[in-house]
């Protein structure tokens, strides 16, 4: 007779009824009604409506964009994190507080102060319309909201794993004769990669689903600047909930396949950086 083995932490059973109540309560039964809904339309007006010509350009625009924003925000991210880490400079409390800004400033608030400052006379639109670069209204001012609020995804979710490496990793790396590069690709990128994976796919998450900072500096043009948020809610707007949903339920599947092959190559990078050491 095999005892069943007691967990040391008490209250297990508990608290893991409490959690799967939780996820069931926020995001099973939601998914699940929204994969409902959609069984009120036929395979054909299901096709019809996720492939027609205007949703396949905010599809385009909107995981183009997301994808372009979250691997600049995973280069220039590390670099941020890297900078907090390893150096002292006057002002470093102030940086490292300003990163947290997208966090904590509305969306909204977010999206005016971005297209305020990129109009043809705003801040920086005012120097960047001579050379006929053009931000506000189109994808590219898009995609530098996108970049606004998928930083700080990145920057901490390496900045602790840049803490615990230590220095004298890179000093042996030196003392044995290898340049900057070969440190930091054989000594410093295997560790960090699965962290740097998982600020990716936390910034390229956030920037699919955004939607008050980026409805108004994009302009919302059909077939140019309309991202798919925005038709989803058109859509509500018409009373058109099947196809609304259609629209999600794609969006939905499409970012749990990436998600999942991005977890996949976090778990592969982790397992062959454990391999290595």
């Amino acid at each position: 007779m095999v005892l069943k083995q007691r967990s040391i932490l008490p209250g297990f059973g508990l608290a893991m009824g409490l959690t799967l109540l939780y996820l069931s309560l926020i995001v099973l039964i939601p998914v699940a009604a929204l994969f409902l809904r959609t069984t009120s339309l036929s395979w054909g007006q299901f096709w019809s409506t996720a492939t027609a010509p205007r949703v396949l350009a905010s599809y385009q625009l909107s995981f183009g964009a997301s994808l372009i924003a979250a691997l600049v925000n995973a280069v220039f991210g590390l670099l941020v994190a890297w900078v907090l880490v390893r150096y002292s400079f006057p002002g470093k409390r102030i940086v490292d507080a300003l990163v947290d800004l997208p966090f904590a400033l509305p969306t909204a608030v977010a999206g005016i102060s971005l297209t305020s400052i990129f109009v043809k006379t705003g801040w920086i639109g005012q120097y960047l319309e001579p050379w006929g670069i053009q931000v506000a209204f189109t994808p590219l001012g898009f995609t530098v909201a996108l970049i606004f609020i998928g930083l700080p995804f990145v920057v901490r979710t390496i900045q602790p794993v840049l803490e615990d490496l230590d220095e004298e990793l890179e000093e042996a790396a030196a003392s044995l004769g290898a340049n900057r590069w070969q440190t930091f690709t054989r000594v410093l990128l295997p560790p960090l990669l699965p962290a740097l994976l998982t600020g990716f796919a936390l910034a390229f998450a956030r920037a699919l689903g955004e939607y008050g900072s980026v409805v108004f500096i994009s302009g919302n043009m059909p077939m140019r600047t309309e991202i798919v948020p925005l038709l989803i809610i058109t859509k509500l707007e018409q009373y058109d909930y099947a196809g609304a949903t259609a629209i999600a339920v794609v969006m939905l599947v499409a970012s749990f396949v990436l998600m999942l092959v991005i977890n996949l190559l976090q778990r592969w990078c982790s397992s062959r950086h454990l391999a290595a050491v």
